[in-house]
């Protein structure tokens, strides 16, 4: 009786993932994440004034005045006017350093709260290398940026009457004739609201000082 072979036994291997789906449809491709937007380019900026800027032109400090906080220490209060006149400050320097002086001057007010629109600089000898820069554009031009009251302003002895009164005054007696140095002590004495300084030699600040009282 002859043998009948055997049929192999068939073992069922497990199933891998599918290919189609369940329906009979093949699988969509699934779509790339997309990664991270690029950054769009800077818009280019507005074009800038017509104007050149003028040299040690004056702008508002990027770092606004401490304010004290409730536990911390007050901050020191600006010189107040009497009520014979504004405080008045001297700050002994030569002709030639005079107009360095004020410029340390004003620096220093400004870091300690002021605001340009507060200042008002006097100068009796060579004017100050804006006020030089602002009026070759006209003395319209010149006094629109004094009425605009926005930023420190520097005028000659012989203009200084005309300008407005301020908190506070500088005045640097960077040469210039007698007459011209009692001139700004005069003017800037009746615009100082509360402070007068007078940056040049000690000796010349009082012998004016005496003139014009």
């Amino acid at each position: 009786m002859p043998l009948i072979p055997e049929e192999p036994q068939i073992h069922e291997k497990a199933q891998g993932p599918r290919a189609t789906p369940a329906s009979g449809r093949t699988a969509p491709t699934p779509r790339p994440v997309p990664g991270p937007r690029p950054a769009a380019p800077p818009r280019p900026g507005r074009p800038g004034p017509l104007r050149p800027t003028p040299p040690a032109q004056r702008t508002s400090r990027d770092v606004a005045p401490a304010v004290p906080g409730p536990s911390g220490p007050a901050t020191p209060a600006a010189p107040a006017a009497t009520a014979a006149g504004p405080q008045i400050q001297l700050i002994p320097a030569s002709p030639e350093g005079a107009l360095d002086a004020a410029e340390e001057a004003v620096d220093l007010l400004l870091d300690s709260g002021r605001t340009p629109g507060e200042v008002l600089v006097v100068t009796t000898g060579e004017p100050h290398p804006w006020a030089a820069h602002e009026l070759s554009f006209g003395d319209a031009a010149y006094w629109a940026q004094h009425d605009a009251g926005d930023d420190v302003f520097y005028a000659d002895a012989a203009v200084a009457d005309r300008a407005a009164a301020r908190p506070v005054v500088v005045v640097a007696l960077n040469g210039g004739p007698e007459p011209a140095a009692v001139t700004a002590l005069s003017a800037a004495h009746s615009r100082a609201g509360a402070l007068l300084i007078v940056c040049g030699d000690p000796q010349r600040i009082n012998s004016v000082l005496g003139a014009s009282a």
